[in-house]
């Protein structure tokens, strides 16, 4: 049996990186963290990396900024994955330089984890996060560096918690606001899951310059389908007040950050229907991990609510 892969994660200790780090560790693959010196003194930083080392994860000095430690560090392994956040998506195109100089890589994962960005309707910022992805993928083909792209589309802990009511900290049980008319599918999926599923992917060769869709069955849902589904947990019907699109683009106008931000993300998914939900994967270039791995028993949306019930 081939010995399982050498996996540097680069933006570890941020929001999905955590969770893929323990689900390559867990899996057996030698598992290293790229982290910056200034994370070592940051409290929070210094207590995720603690529990790295805690699970026999390999703590590797470096930055994007830094491109003598990047390519030391992926010289060490032989998959990269990027979980870099919003603000650094553009900055991966110094990862691919490093990698490109390195010139061992057989697979790098580009810090997608959203939904599909070569056909979405962004505004604002989230327009400029897609071009960023969609620029980052293009570089990574034009330098033939082997690749598999994640969709992870909602992470359950950005939306169901509040069942997507900003500001709010539990899940409504008197009123809800609800963008657009509340019919467009949404795709859900649980933290531990994606990491689970990416990391099934690192030593497949069926994923091998491919995307890979997470789109669980169980886990699609309208919202007005999950304020239902909340709704009957709770046994209570809630009063529902529905924002039109031209007063969603109104108040995305007027929001300051990050409001503006999440409410441009909702745009897209819960007016736009850009998680594209029902659309069929073309068998050339996508997968879906719940087919080509059904091993991992994945969290359901009906399942995960029921802790805030």
């Amino acid at each position: 049996m081939a010995a399982k892969s050498r996996v540097l994660i680069v933006g570890s200790t941020g929001y999905i990186g955590k969770f893929i780090v323990e689900a390559s560790a867990k899996a057996g693959h030698p598992t290293f963290a790229l982290v910056r010196d200034s994370a070592l003194s940051d409290p929070a930083k210094s207590q995720i990396i603690q529990s790295f080392k805690n699970i026999g994860v390999i703590i590797v000095s470096g930055d994007l900024f830094d491109h003598e430690s990047l390519v030391k560090a992926i010289k060490e392994v032989d998959v990269v994955i990027s979980t870099v956040g919003l603000n650094q998506l553009s900055d991966q195109d110094k990862l691919i330089s490093a990698i490109k100089e390195a010139g061992n890589i057989k697979r790098f994962f580009p810090s997608e984890f959203g939904f599909d960005v070569e056909n979405v309707h962004g505004i604002g910022t989230v327009k400029s996060i897609f071009e960023a992805k969609v620029k980052i993928r293009r570089a990574v083909e034009a330098e033939g560096i082997p690749y598999t792209y994640v969709l992870s589309y909602y992470f359950n802990g950005f939306c169901l918690p509040r069942l997507a009511q900003h500001g709010a900290t539990a899940p409504p049980r008197d009123k809800v606001v609800i963008q657009g008319d509340g019919n467009p599918k949404v795709i859900f999926n649980n933290e531990e899951d994606i990491a689970s599923y990416t990391i099934k992917a690192v030593d497949d060769p069926t994923t091998l310059n491919k995307i890979l869709y997470i789109k669980p069955p169980q886990n699609v849902f309208s919202i007005n389908e999950l304020v239902a589904l909340w709704e009957n947990k709770i046994g209570k019907t809630l009063e529902k007040t529905y924002i039109s699109e031209d007063q969603l683009l109104k108040n995305i106008q007027e929001a300051t950050y990050p409001l503006n931000l999440m409410l441009a993300f909702d745009y897209s998914i819960f007016v736009k229907g850009d998680h594209k939900a029902n659309q069929e994967i073309e068998a050339s270039t996508g997968l879906e991990a719940t087919k080509l791995y059904p091993d991992v028993k994945y969290t359901t949306v009906d399942e995960y609510l029921n802790q805030f019930v």
